[in-house]
């Protein structure tokens, strides 16, 4: 028995599932989880001491690349002053005014520490700016764990949501109405009938949690008009994205101007770090200011801080995302002309940092579209490239993330690896 079985034994002794996060029990594709024991640049180790070209990225925040010496010794500074202080301090203003430098539509921000946490207080504060109760999402879409936002699609197009976890009761989400993505028609009708009685609309600006989908600028510009036509608010989910696809986010890839935007991940340069941000005049609706109460003894965590403000400090410099979208191109360029060659039916898609693959004929625009590709065929092609040394996400319902570290040599050599599973699969 390897180490990392045993390890998954004797986590799931202890620990339901053996993991602290579903995904990571490896449960859509079968197998042993690897246990990670350290990483470094666009690789990591688990605890065989087996190395992975890493594509995870931690899901999304190794933007500069794993254990970046910089970042590593920001933290280390931070952590010699102290590691959590329960009180305000200067390096928690220095972040707030860098992100609304980077993301204009951001007047006014708040640290808290999850994305799940960010997306949660976005939606309390909208309900409480509007007045209003209801809240639109779309199908396929992650904004985290908390209870509203835990929704399956009702049985006809503009029926309500019913919860998709036991523990979240219906009264919870009878105020959540879920929508196909990129889908404009159910998008007018769902305004026409409610958009006196919705408080806001949240969605990923780019989908990462039904793999990579891109939204049809008719799509945005539509959700923008309408929204503003309703009086209701329009949040960018960021966690993923935000500045993972560009420098200023989704946002400023489709020219929308969102009224709230949450984000993560990048922003906390892989500590817990999180941030929501918008209007002045939606955020001050916010406690201590206003009567939306929101509050986290971690919220702007020191040591966090420091790891997310030289993250930012990086991702500005000359020519980062020029680099960062040629290394996702070469990856998919490369992938996709390898799984033609082998007669595998397969296509992939990019922006910035952040990429998809899929085992279809065409490129996904929906949930519905996701589910209908050839979810077989990423298990056989994950375990394929993850026992030759290359990791990708254990999900084919997961978008994928290179870094600044991911140099064109391991992408090619990513492709060649990649060639060879592919011409097994093919027989």
């Amino acid at each position: 028995m390897n180490r990392n079985e045993q390890l998954f034994n004797r986590a799931k002794a202890i620990i339901p599932g053996g993991v602290n996060s579903p995904v990571r029990a490896f449960g859509s594709v079968g197998g042993i989880p690897r246990f990670i024991k350290k990483a470094q640049g666009a690789y990591v180790w688990d605890e065989n001491d087996t190395r992975y070209i890493d594509y995870v990225g931690s899901w999304g925040p190794a933007i500069v690349g794993h254990a970046h010496p910089e970042v590593v010794e920001a933290v280390r500074e931070a952590a010699l002053g102290g590691l959590s202080f329960g009180a305000p301090s200067a390096a928690e203003t220095v972040i707030a005014e860098e992100i609304a430098k980077l993301v204009p539509s951001v007047e006014r921000v708040r640290l808290v520490s999850s994305g799940t946490e960010a997306t949660m207080s976005a939606i309390r504060l909208a309900r409480g700016y509007t007045g209003r109760d209801k809240i639109v999402k779309f199908e396929g879409c992650y904004h985290g764990h908390s209870d509203s936002l835990l929704v399956k699609a009702g049985s006809g197009l503009l029926t309500f949501g019913n919860p998709s976890s036991a523990g979240v009761p219906a009264d919870f989400t009878r105020h959540t109405i879920v929508l196909p993505y990129n889908d404009t028609t159910a998008l007018a009708q769902c305004f026409a009938e409610f958009g006196h009685e919705i408080a806001c609309v949240i969605l990923e600006p780019i989908a990462g949690n039904m793999n990579l989908i891109k939204p049809s600028a008719e799509f945005v510009q539509q959700l923008r008009s309408l929204t503003s036509e309703a009086g209701a608010v329009l949040i960018y989910d960021e966690v993923m994205t935000g500045f993972r696809v560009a420098l200023g986010g989704a946002q400023s890839v489709h020219g929308i101007t969102p009224d709230l935007t949450t984000m993560g991940k990048v922003i906390g340069g892989g500590m817990p770090l999180a941030a929501f941000g918008g209007k002045k005049e939606i955020m001050e609706c916010i406690s201590p200011l206003g009567s939306v109460y929101q509050a986290g003894t971690l919220s702007g965590n020191p040591v966090a801080v420091a790891a997310g403000l030289k993250t930012l400090e990086i991702i500005q410099r000359p020519g980062f995302y020029e680099q960062l979208t040629a290394a996702c191109r070469q990856l998919t360029d490369g992938l996709t002309s390898a799984a033609q060659q082998a007669g595998v039916t397969f296509c992939a898609d990019h922006i910035g940092g952040m990429f998809g693959l899929y085992f279809a004929e065409h490129i996904p625009q929906s949930y519905a579209d996701m589910t209908a590709s050839n979810i077989e065929g990423f298990k056989t092609f994950f375990h394929g490239m993850l026992d030759r040394g290359v990791a990708f996400g254990p999900s084919a319902y997961e978008a994928s993330f290179v870094s600044a570290a991911h140099t064109p040599e391991l992408i090619g050599e990513t492709v060649e690896t990649a060639k060879a599973v592919f011409q097994q699969m093919a027989g």
